[in-house]
């Protein structure tokens, strides 16, 4: 019966790591859609090499420093149990492999592709996992004092702050270092629209990342016994309550509508183990209206020139899912409970710290020292010229 169950639940992870592995081409063609076509060759191929990239910073360093543990044994050690704690290796990395993949919607058409896969090295292999060792695995006692001071550990089920939280925050100094677009802003103070360059691509990329989703959130149970339906259930509330603000909100624009959703999911990654289906809902509305608002505002009041809008998708709805794991988790408003507000409070606030802090120290000493943004003519052309260079047809005789 344990080589069985050891089987079935390594089945089980890996399944929710192949549904995470897709996502990324969600990211990819959600950034594809949305940037203006002299980038999208770029877009594409970063994604797929900062996952790379991330493969091996985590395997090498990351996942020790959260888990404590390597793989730098024999193969028929690693083969133990059916495997299990390599897939398990498997489907963290693609969770990790997310922060990268956030970035990238943030410092679209105008930054270096070598400096920011130096900076995804750095993020996924020390920054991230840090962060992650304190949340998943109470490493180096934050969760014990949380637990001491007010009576339950800080809880984020499928990362609302480890990842998205993380990932938005990071992005935020990383897009302020670069600087908006050229011709984005003018010198009077007006913006000039740079909308979608391909809607069904942008639409292609959320429904993607929809879907995996719900391997994100219900598989990071990460064992059959864990395994819950109101993991699944609360996802698709919120993403429902993401998508019909957006609507409302976003007067129609299909890029609000589509992003509405992913609004509604990062929220509720963190309590949807916790929450009644009507909580989740709340809460999917509420990061739909936080993503639509704060989108407006940042672009045409703040000026800052965050492309896909991964501060408010990310880095904003992921606090809100933070702390509202902390409300409508609690037994008072219909969850399961053994959440306290004060806990995801300060856990929250951790987790922004490490990563605006890592985020503005990578990025800071990048542009010191080998840059981060594309010069003139290259972001004129649409990007990084070694990407022409990657993605260039050979010609036939």
């Amino acid at each position: 019966m344990d080589a069985q169950k050891n089987g079935a639940d390594a089945l089980f992870i890996l399944l929710g790591a192949i549904m995470i592995l897709a996502m990324h081409a969600g990211f990819a063609f959600l950034e594809l859609g949305t940037v203006r076509k002299k980038n999208q060759v770029n877009a594409l191929v970063k994604i797929l090499v900062d996952f790379a990239v991330s493969t091996i910073a985590y395997f090498f360093v990351g996942y020790g420093i959260a888990y404590g543990a390597h793989f730098f044994g024999s193969a028929a050690t690693l083969s133990a149990q059916n495997g299990y704690e390599l897939v398990k290796f498997f489907f963290l990395l693609t969770f990790a492999a997310a922060i990268p993949a956030i970035i990238s919607g943030g410092i679209a058409e105008r930054a270096k592709f070598y400096p920011q896969l130096a900076a995804t090295a750095v993020l996924v292999g020390l920054v991230y996992p840090f962060f992650e060792g304190i949340a998943w695995n109470d490493r180096f006692g934050v969760q014990g004092w949380l637990q001491a001071s007010f009576g339950h550990k800080f809880h984020d089920f499928a990362g609302s702050i480890v990842v998205h939280a993380v990932g938005g925050w990071v992005a935020l100094p990383a897009v302020l270092l670069l600087g908006a677009r050229r011709g984005r802003y003018t010198k009077d103070g007006a913006v000039a629209a740079h909308p979608p360059s391909n809607i069904p691509f942008l639409a292609l990329g959320a429904w993607i990342l929809t879907v995996g989703w719900f391997g994100f959130n219900v598989m990071s149970a990460q064992t059959l016994d864990n395994m819950n339906g109101l993991v699944a259930v609360n996802s698709l509330m919120a993403m429902v309550g993401g998508t019909l603000v957006a609507l409302v909100m976003g007067k129609n624009d299909p890029g609000f509508v589509y992003n509405g959703p992913l609004a509604g999911l990062v929220a509720v990654c963190a309590g949807s183990d916790l929450m009644h289906p009507l909580g989740a809902l709340i809460t999917g509305g509420i990061a739909g209206a936080i993503f639509v608002w704060m989108f407006t505002w940042t672009q045409n009041k703040w000026k800052i020139d965050d492309v896909l809008g991964v501060w408010p998708l990310h880095g904003l709805c992921g606090t809100w899912g933070g702390l509202a794991a902390g409300i409508f988790g609690g037994k008072a408003l219909g969850g399961i409970g053994g959440v306290s507000f004060m806990s995801q409070l300060l856990g929250s606030a951790l987790g922004i710290a490490i990563a605006v802090a890592g985020g503005a120290i990578i990025y800071g000493v990048l542009k010191k020292t080998v840059g981060i943004r594309l010069d003139a003519e290259q972001e004129f052309d649409g990007a990084d010229l070694s990407i022409h260079k990657i993605s260039a047809t050979p010609e036939r005789d």
